[in-house]
């Protein structure tokens, strides 16, 4: 009789994909590439009156509007100029509601995407009650990098009143 998979081990399991990983600051980051639906150059973002820090405005990308956060600010860290590396990675985020939406993400640079096996993915450690790490999927070692998971829905969770932009 075969003992089942634990927990731990049955959720990476589950976790275990392709990625695209990109950087924001030092560190690298990665999202399932089945949420992904494009990549375009940094371009002028058209902002909007009262939204949070985070949330640099929207964009025309091909007829659509589609509302953008800063990654950078959304995760606290120091804001700085695009370069020619910044870009905007569009993704297909679905809210607690039910519904769908597009949003774009500006980050640093894209790296690649990359399988990430099942053993390869350590769950998400624990940094005390005082810090949510909800949207943290995992940790993955790649070519002996850390990159952090993002489940990009409870990423955006908060912007669900943006959805009605898109």
């Amino acid at each position: 009789m075969t003992e089942a998979p634990s927990p731990t081990v049955a959720s990476a399991r589950a976790k275990a994909g392709k990625y695209l990983t990109f950087v924001l600051g030092r560190e690298s980051y990665g999202i399932e590439v089945l949420k992904i639906r494009e990549i375009i150059r940094f371009t002028d973002i058209t902002a909007v009156p009262q939204m949070p820090g985070h949330v640099k405005g929207v964009i025309n990308l091909r007829g659509k509007i589609i509302p953008v956060i800063d990654l950078r600010a959304k995760f606290g860290l120091a804001t700085t100029e695009a370069t020619e590396r910044t870009c905007i990675v569009v993704v297909q985020v679905s809210f607690a509601a039910g519904t769908n939406a597009q949003m774009g993400l500006i980050v640093d640079a894209v790296e690649e995407v990359a399988f990430i096996a099942q053993a390869d993915i350590e769950e998400t450690p624990d940094f005390g009650g005082a810090f949510d790490t909800e949207c943290l999927m995992g940790m993955a070692k790649i070519k002996g990098v850390v990159k952090t998971l993002l489940d990009i829905n409870r990423v955006v969770a908060g912007e669900a009143s943006m959805a009605i932009l898109s």
